[in-house]
C-alpha cells in the first residue's frame, strides 16, 4: 500500500497545481524528450506518438493535471487509473521503469519552471509522483499476477505466429494467432487492451 502524502506536500501540490497546469503543454514535451533518452524506455514508446500535439502527449497532460487537482481525493480517478494500469500491462511496463519517469517528469518541471521550481516544490511534486506510481505498480502487480494465474494466462512476452489471415472487407484483416509454445491461451474480455 502506497505511504500517505504529508499534509505538507498535499498543501504545495495544491497551491502550485494551476501553475505546472498553466505550463503543462510545455513541461510534458521535455518530460518526453528526456525520458525518451533512455534506450530502455524507447523501446517501450510507438515513437510516431512521439510529437508535440499527440494524444499521448496530450492523455499525460490532462492525466497531470487531474492528479493535481483531484490531490486530495485520488479516488475520483479511480476508473482512469484502471485503464491506465491496464494499459501499461498490455506494454508490459515492469516496477523499474517508474525511475526514469519520475526523473524526466521533475527534470521537465524544473527545466519549465525554472527558479519557480524550489527543491521544496520538487520535493512535493517527486513525493506525489511516487505515491501515483506506487499505486500503479500494485495494481499492475495484481493485474500480472491474476493473468498468469488463469488457464492459459502467463506473465511477460510470449511469442506467437499467425496462422491465418482474412479479409474482412477491403480494408480490414482477421489475423488468427497462435502461441508457438503450443499452450492454451487463456480467454480475452471484450474491450480488453492488447498491445
Amino acid at each position: 500500500m502506497a505511504k500517505p502524502l504529508s499534509e505538507n506536500t498535499l498543501a504545495i501540490i495544491e497551491a502550485t497545481a494551476p501553475v505546472v497546469a498553466a505550463h503543462v503543454d510545455q513541461i510534458v514535451p521535455v518530460m518526453y524528450r528526456r525520458l525518451l533518452a533512455a534506450p530502455e524506455i524507447t523501446a517501450l514508446f510507438n515513437m510516431s506518438h512521439q510529437h508535440g500535439n499527440s494524444p499521448q502527449h496530450k492523455a499525460l497532460a490532462g492525466a497531470l493535471v487531474a492528479y493535481a487537482t483531484h490531490i486530495r481525493n485520488p479516488g475520483v480517478l479511480a476508473d482512469a487509473l484502471e485503464r491506465i494500469a491496464q494499459k501499461h500491462v498490455g506494454l508490459q511496463i515492469l516496477p523499474e521503469h517508474y525511475p526514469h519517469v519520475g526523473e524526466a517528469l521533475l527534470g521537465a518541471v524544473a527545466e519549465v519552471l525554472g527558479e519557480a521550481a524550489t527543491p521544496e516544490i520538487l520535493n512535493a511534486w517527486g513525493e506525489a509522483y511516487w505515491f501515483l506510481a506506487n499505486t500503479l505498480i500494485e495494481r499492475e502487480e495484481e493485474i500480472y499476477a491474476g493473468a498468469e494465474e488463469q488457464d492459459g494466462g502467463w506473465r511477460g512476452w510470449r511469442r506467437f505466429k499467425v496462422g491465418a489471415k482474412d479479409s474482412e472487407t477491403s480494408e480490414i484483416a482477421s489475423f488468427t494467432l497462435y502461441p508457438v509454445d503450443g499452450l492454451p491461451v487463456l480467454k480475452h474480455r471484450p474491450g480488453q487492451y492488447l498491445s
